[in-house]
């Protein structure tokens, strides 16, 4: 099944001929990068966009995956756009809009066909209302073309040799923060530097939700009895006050995917 994939994934690839990859260093972005760069070599282009709600060290892994592989890689950095400014509900779809536009404007400067994203077939699920603004972008989505699931994706992944293969889900720095709140950027930094202080810690993949002054963290349950020992609780509490929060709390029900998206119903 996964071999019926991969070569359908091929088939994709070939057929697009010439392409800009939206690139975000994550699993899924690398492992069709690393595929399409294999098959098409210089028909292929890495673009990452830099922005203040993309983790700074997002950006360094794209860099050193692209030198890594000797692919051709850019970086566009943007400014938090007006539309998303105050986190709304249509946030995703207005972002997305608005980066992926700068894409395809980038892709016909160099003469490349197609703007391509990581999207998979796992990502139909959930509140995605940036699927929405791709396909009226007519970007293409070969992972999820070719039906690949995350653990597909993961498992091909590991066996191209690929350090990205287990690498924990991202996601941009404004599901931190509830909806239909002002975009601070002192207030992204401190969950940036949050976030990375507890990765230092071992603890990869961990979220910090922002309430006020107060930090939620959101772990894998495994990580949940590790965390409240006195040690380690006293030391990320000490970190996190040093950052800023007043409060620091964390969520026994552990990480998911779309923390806030209960809201929506909600309102």
């Amino acid at each position: 099944m996964i071999e019926t994939k991969s070569e359908k994934l091929n088939s994709i690839l070939k057929e697009l001929g010439s392409f800009v990859v939206a690139f975000s260093g994550g699993v899924d972005s690398s492992f069709l990068l690393y595929r399409a760069h294999t098959l098409l070599k210089r028909n292929v282009l890495a673009v990452t966009i830099r922005t203040p709600y993309i983790p700074a060290r997002e950006v360094t892994e794209a860099v050193e995956f692209t030198s890594k592989y000797g692919i051709r890689h850019s970086i566009i950095n943007l400014e938090i756009p007006d539309s998303i400014r105050k986190n709304p509900l249509k946030r995703c779809y207005l972002c997305k809009k608005t980066l992926f536009t700068q894409l395809i404007d980038f892709a016909r400067r160099n003469d490349l066909r197609f703007v391509v994203d990581g999207s998979n077939a796992d990502d139909t699920g959930d509140y995605r209302p940036g699927l929405k603004a791709l396909e009226e972008l007519s970007i293409r989505s070969p992972l999820l073309e070719a039906g690949m699931t995350k653990e597909e994706i993961r498992q091909l992944s590991k066996a191209a040799g690929l350090d990205t293969w287990d690498k924990p889900a991202y996601a941009c720095l404004l599901t931190r923060v509830p909806y239909d709140t002002e975009i601070d950027q002192d207030t992204l930094r401190m969950v940036e530097a949050g976030e990375s202080m507890l990765f230092e810690q071992g603890f990869p993949g961990t979220r910090v939700r922002v309430h006020d002054n107060m930090a939620r963290i959101e772990c894998i349950p495994g990580f949940i009895d590790k965390i409240i020992q006195r040690q380690t609780r006293e030391h990320i509490v000490t970190e996190m006050k040093k950052i800023g929060f007043r409060y620091v709390s964390l969520d026994l029900e552990g990480y998911r995917t779309g923390s806030y998206n209960p809201e929506i119903k909600e309102k």
